[in-house]
C-alpha cells in the first residue's frame, strides 16, 4: 500500500504530549503512518496554519527557528519507513515477472535513490523556504498554481491509497468469507461478491469512523499496517520453500486437500519436466506489462509528504540527521521491495497476477497461514482508509470554502462523495494494476521527481542557476516530466489494445 503517510505534529510546543488536541492531532511519539497530516491542513481556521513563521518574520527565510522536535532519531527512521510502506509492497512482484529479475533490480535501485534525491532537495527547499508545509512551499514558490499542484498530487495520492487498500477488501474479503464458512459453490451468493463487500465494509465500517472529526485512536492503526507488510513478506519468504514447481502442472494436477498438495500432486510435479521453463527465472523481459514497472515503483515508494512533518519532530534536528534517517528508512524499505518481489517472483513466476496475496488461492488455496495474513491484510487496510480520508476532506473543505465555520453537514456530504467516488473507482477499474500505473505515472512522478526539484529551483536562491545543484535539479525535473509522460502515454496504449481486443 504505496501508502498516504500522517501522523501527528504538536502545533505548539507547549501542547501536553499525553492527549489529543481539538483539532485531531495525535501524539507523534506513536508509530504513526499519517505524516502528511499537517501538510495537507488539519480542521481548524487557514490562520492557524501559519505557525511557523509568525514569530520568526524577522529572520532571514533559512534562519527560521521552528519548534524544538521530541521524536528520537529510531522513531523517526521507524515513523518514515512506515511512512514508505504500502499496499504497492503487493505489485512488486508483478513489476518483476514483467521485467525480469535483474532488471526489475536495476529500476528498484534508480527509482529510490532518485526518491531520496528528491528528499534532500525537499529538506535544502523547506529550510530555504521557512516552511515545513508541502502546500506552503508550493504557494511561496508558483503561488496559487503551486499550491494547487502540491495540493492536487497529495490528493491524488491519497486516493489511489484509498483505491489500492478497497481493491485489497475487494479481492481478499470474498477469500475469507469463503474459507472461514468452508464454501465450495460460491454461485448466487451476494456475500461473495466483492463489489458488494466492498460497498458494504465502506459504509459499515468505514464511513462512521471516517465521520469522526478528530482521529484519536486511528493513528494507532499505521504502526499494524507496517508491521502487517512485515508479516506478509515472512510468509512470502516462507511459501516460496513449500509451494513446488512447475505450477502449471499443479493446476492441470488438480490434485490438492484443504488447499495443499496431496503426495501423488508433488510426485507428479517432480516427475513433470514439459513446463521446466516455467520455473525458470528470467532476468530481462519486455512485453505490454513492462511499463507498469516504473509507475508500480514510485507508487511504492511516494512518502514525501510525510517527509517534513516527521522532519519538523525529529529530536536535535538538522538537515544532516534527518538524511540520515531518510537513508536507512530508505534502505530498509528497498530491502524489504526486493525481497518481497523476489521470492514471489521465484514462487509463481509468470503467473504473479497484480496482486500478489491473490495469486496464492488462484494458485494453491487458502492454508490456516494464509488466512490469517489476509485477515491482517483487511483489518489494516480497512483501519487505514478513514486516516487517508482526513487529508483529502480538509484539503477540499479549506479549498471550497476556507473562512467558514465547521459545518457536521459539511463535513458529511464530502466524506460520503469522496468515499462513494472511490468505491466506483474499485468497482469499474478491472484491476489493481491500473490504479497502481496511473496513480504511480501522475501524482508519485509529481511528488517524487517534479516537485521538490521545481520548489528548489524556484526558492533556494543563493544558488545561481548555472551551479552544479540547480543544473542537476533541472535535470532532475526534465527526467520526472519524462517519465511522467513516457509512462502515461503507454499505458494509455496499453488500455487501448486492451479494449480494441476485448479486454478492459
Amino acid at each position: 500500500m504505496k501508502k498516504t503517510e500522517m501522523g501527528r505534529f504538536n502545533i505548539s510546543p507547549d501542547e501536553d504530549s499525553s492527549s489529543y488536541s481539538s483539532n485531531g492531532d495525535f501524539n507523534y511519539s506513536y508509530p504513526t503512518k499519517q505524516a502528511a497530516l499537517k501538510s495537507h491542513y488539519v480542521d481548524v481556521d487557514p490562520e492557524n496554519q501559519n505557525f511557523l513563521l509568525e514569530s520568526n518574520l524577522g529572520k532571514k527565510k533559512y534562519e527560521t527557528d521552528f519548534h524544538p522536535g521530541t521524536t528520537s532519531f529510531g522513531m523517526s527512521v521507524f515513523n518514515l519507513s512506515n511512512a514508505i510502506v504500502g499496499s504497492g509492497i503487493l505489485g512488486l512482484s508483478y513489476a518483476m515477472a514483467n521485467t525480469g529479475i535483474a532488471l526489475f533490480i536495476i529500476l528498484l535501485t534508480f527509482v529510490s535513490i532518485f526518491s531520496l534525491y528528491s528528499v534532500h532537495l525537499l529538506l535544502k527547499t523547506a529550510n530555504e523556504g521557512g516552511s515545513l508545509l508541502y502546500e506552503q512551499l508550493g504557494h511561496k514558490a508558483y503561488g496559487l498554481a503551486g499550491k494547487l499542484a502540491a495540493s492536487g498530487s497529495i490528493t491524488m495520492q491519497n486516493i489511489g491509497a484509498m483505491s489500492s487498500y478497497l481493491f485489497i477488501v475487494k479481492y481478499e474479503l470474498p477469500l475469507v468469507i469463503k474459507a472461514l464458512m468452508n464454501i465450495e459453490d460460491t454461485n448466487g451468493l451476494w456475500y461473495l461478491n466483492g463489489d458488494y463487500l466492498v460497498l458494504l465494509v465502506s459504509f459499515v465500517l468505514i464511513l462512521p469512523l471516517s465521520l469522526l472529526r478528530n482521529l484519536g485512536y486511528l493513528g494507532y492503526t499505521s504502526g499494524l499496517s507496517l508491521l502487517c507488510m512485515i508479516f506478509f513478506l515472512i510468509v512470502v519468504i516462507c511459501k516460496k520453500f513449500q509451494i513446488p514447481c512447475p505450477v502449471e502442472a499443479a493446476l492441470m494436477a488438480n490434485e490438492t486437500v484443504n488447499g495443499t498438495f496431496t503426495q501423488a500432486a508433488l510426485a507428479a510435479l517432480a516427475s513433470n519436466s514439459t513446463s521446466a521453463d516455467t520455473c525458470r527465472p528470467r532476468y530481462f523481459i519486455f512485453n505490454s506489462q513492462t511499463v507498469y514497472a516504473v509507475p508500480i515503483l514510485t507508487f511504492s515508494f511516494v512518502c514525501h509528504p510525510a517527509v517534513l512533518p516527521i522532519y519538523e519532530e525529529l529530536k536535535s534536528r538538522s538537515r544532516r540527521r534527518m538524511m540520515n534517517v531518510s537513508k536507512i528508512s530508505f534502505f530498509a524499505m528497498f530491502l524489504m521491495y526486493l525481497l518481497a518481489a523476489l521470492f514471489g517472483y521465484l514462487t509463481f513466476y509468470e503467473h504473479v497476477e497484480s496482486e500478489l496475496l491473490h495469486t496464492y488461492s488462484a494458485i494453491v488455496g487458502t492454508d490456516i497461514l494464509l488466512l490469517v495474513v489476509r485477515l491482517a491484510v483487511l483489518v489494516a487496510v480497512t483501519l487505514t482508509v478513514p486516516v487517508v480520508i482526513f487529508p483529502i476532506r480538509s484539503s477540499v473543505t479549506h479549498l471550497l470554502c476556507p473562512t467558514k465555520e465547521f459545518s457536521w453537514f459539511r463535513h458529511s456530504v464530502i466524506t460520503v462523495t469522496i468515499l462513494a467516488f472511490t468505491n466506483l473507482l474499485v468497482i469499474f477499474v478491472p484491476t489493481i494494476r491500473d490504479i497502481f500505473g496511473f496513480i504511480g505515472a501522475s501524482a508519485a512522478a509529481m511528488l517524487i521527481f517534479i516537485l521538490p526539484s521545481a520548489f528548489y529551483i524556484k526558492l533556494v536562491k543563493k544558488e545561481p542557476m548555472r551551479s552544479v545543484q540547480k543544473i542537476g535539479a533541472l535535470c532532475f525535473l526534465l527526467s520526472g516530466v519524462v517519465v511522467m509522460i513516457g509512462s502515461m502515454g503507454l499505458i494509455v496504449l496499453d488500455w487501448v489494445h486492451d479494449a480494441s481486443a476485448g479486454g478492459h
